[in-house]
């Protein structure tokens, strides 16, 4: 037992495990002097938060990072980043071009540069004054999340799922047949070469895998947007994500629509923008609850329309759940109506609200903003 606790200690020190390195480097890792020292700081910081998730239980066991699987991407300190208009320069490599200028001022304190598909980003971490504009609405909604619809709100609004996997799989499926016949390594231990046509098929699969998780962020953030502006309260189901997943015949469905990332932008955007989010309870009945009456229905199982066994109330069951999670009960409609998210975002211009849907908007806000406050 003891020297079980002795070898978490150890784990957990990440000056310790530095200390070792530091001892051998000059020996056994020459090339550490070679490049920026964030390649051989940075990694202790990581491994030592990843030791922490383990041991907490919330995520498996620290794997060294591997080319070819792993995300590829690196660390540089704030004292080693240079930005000039649309240039940045990288330790050791020098200056390189950037798709577009930076869109905030202020003290850039590091960078990350990363890899998805063929492409290469970089992320600042800035210290920006950034005034948010507050909600203006007194609205509640209740924010019912499902399969056959992205979200339905207690007002009778429902935005169409997008389910980019599923509209993209069968070109998926074509483009993993093809790559299966191209020259690879079948087993462990095969000596058998890539081929130029392997890597050319492996980046075409990797792009589209990228283009799958854009279109689904995108939705999100247009989504969850929406909603934060239009509703001062926002009620959401706490959704046991994970067991979920284990329903073999929903997990497609669940990992499509992305309900943890739909959570995490509504509650940093609502904190953002001075919305309150109450959270139902896991195991609260909000489907097979009546809306008007508050009967519940055990025999509902899969059908798309609720009705109430004492009432006689029928209802779609995701707006009835809707209303069930609102806050305030403000609105009991009876019809849904289903809104694309071109429609959503029609529905915001509109009104006057700000949409950032391309990568010139949001740096125009903030050129907005600055002049705003230079005035």
């Amino acid at each position: 037992m003891e020297q079980a606790v002795e070898r978490r200690r150890d784990l957990l020190d990440r000056y310790r495990i530095k200390k070792k390195f530091n001892a051998i480097k000059k020996e056994k890792f020459p090339w550490t002097r070679e490049v920026t020292k964030y390649a051989a700081q940075q990694p202790f910081i990581e491994l030592n938060k990843a030791w922490k998730r383990f041991f907490d239980k919330k995520a498996g066991k620290p794997k060294f990072k591997k080319k070819g699987k792993s995300i590829d991407s690196f660390y540089v300190g704030g004292d080693q980043v240079r930005v000039n208009g649309k240039k940045v320069k990288i330790p050791n490599l020098g200056w390189v071009k950037m798709r577009e200028s930076l869109r905030f001022e202020g003290k850039i304190n590091s960078m990350t540069i990363s890899r998805k598909a063929d492409r290469w980003f970089v992320s600042f971490q800035i210290d920006a004054q950034i005034s948010d504009v507050p909600c203006k609405s007194q609205a509640s909604t209740g924010t019912d999340l499902g399969g056959r619809k992205l979200a339905a709100l207690s007002d009778g609004v429902a935005i169409a799922a997008v389910a980019p996997l599923q509209t993209k799989l069968r070109r998926l499926k074509r483009l993993s047949r093809q790559l299966s016949k191209k020259q690879h390594p079948r087993f462990k231990g095969d000596t058998t070469p890539k081929s130029k046509n392997f890597i050319k098929a492996q980046n075409r699969i990797a792009r589209l895998h990228a283009k799958i998780g854009n279109i689904r962020q995108n939705a999100l953030h247009q989504v969850t947007t929406y909603i934060t502006d239009h509703y001062k309260f926002i009620g959401i189901e706490d959704l046991n994500v994970k067991g979920m997943m284990s329903n073999g015949r929903l997990a497609g469905t669940i990992a499509d629509i992305g309900l943890y990332e739909f959570r995490r932008q509504l509650e940093y955007k609502a904190k953002r923008k001075g919305c309150e989010i109450t959270v139902a309870d896991r195991f609260f009945p909000s489907s097979k609850t009546c809306c008007r009456c508050g009967t519940l229905n055990y025999e509902l199982g899969s059908k798309e329309t609720f009705k109430s066994p004492s009432c006689s109330l029928e209802i779609d069951r995701d707006l009835g759940a809707a209303v069930n999670l609102d806050p305030k009960k403000q609105q009991k409609p009876e019809v849904l109506r289903e809104f694309t998210l071109a429609e959503i975002t029609a529905l915001q211009r509109k009104a006057g609200l700000s949409v950032a849907t391309s990568i010139d908007e949001p740096r125009i806000k903030q050129q907005n903003l600055s002049m705003d406050r230079s005035a």
